[in-house]
């Protein structure tokens, strides 16, 4: 009875944990994530520092540079972190696609509404237009001289 119990709980404060949005963006959001982390790591420094000193807590906070530098590196990585909190999450966008969409749909313009442009691209693909000149190799002269008519 005792680990059903527990399988009960465990599974409540999962679901618990799943449903919630702020732990949802802590797992999602790998900035958020270091925010904290950044925040830990410099509250361990400043404490640390604060218990090495031989004086009282209050003269190493307000007296010691390095611990009021590691307490405000914490205190922007806090911000950092609740900024990203509030915010609601953000897809990533990339910006190569969007100049190449914006790059297909200026191209697509620019051929549809100038001819030279459409000259140039036929071109380009299939070779310089040949212009024909079609020049008869018999003349009406010697048509005639053969005896047959003109028009024949």
């Amino acid at each position: 009875m005792g680990t059903e119990n527990i399988s009960g709980r465990a599974s409540r404060a999962y679901s618990t944990a799943r449903d919630n949005q702020h732990v949802r963006r802590l797992i999602e959001d790998e900035e958020l994530r270091a925010s904290l982390i950044a925040a830990a790591l410099a509250g361990r420094k400043a404490l640390q520092r604060i218990q090495s000193n031989r004086s009282s807590a209050v003269e190493s906070v307000t007296q010691d540079k390095r611990v009021k530098k590691e307490l405000q590196s914490a205190a922007d990585s806090l911000r950092d972190a609740a900024d990203r909190l509030k915010a609601p999450a953000k897809k990533k966008r990339h910006p190569i696609r969007k100049l190449l969409f914006v790059g297909i749909i200026t191209g697509g313009l620019v051929l549809a509404f100038s001819e030279s442009a459409r000259k140039s691209l036929l071109d380009a693909i299939f070779g310089a237009e040949e212009e024909f000149v079609y020049t008869s190799t018999t003349s009406t002269e010697s048509a005639q001289t053969n005896g047959t008519p003109v028009g024949e």
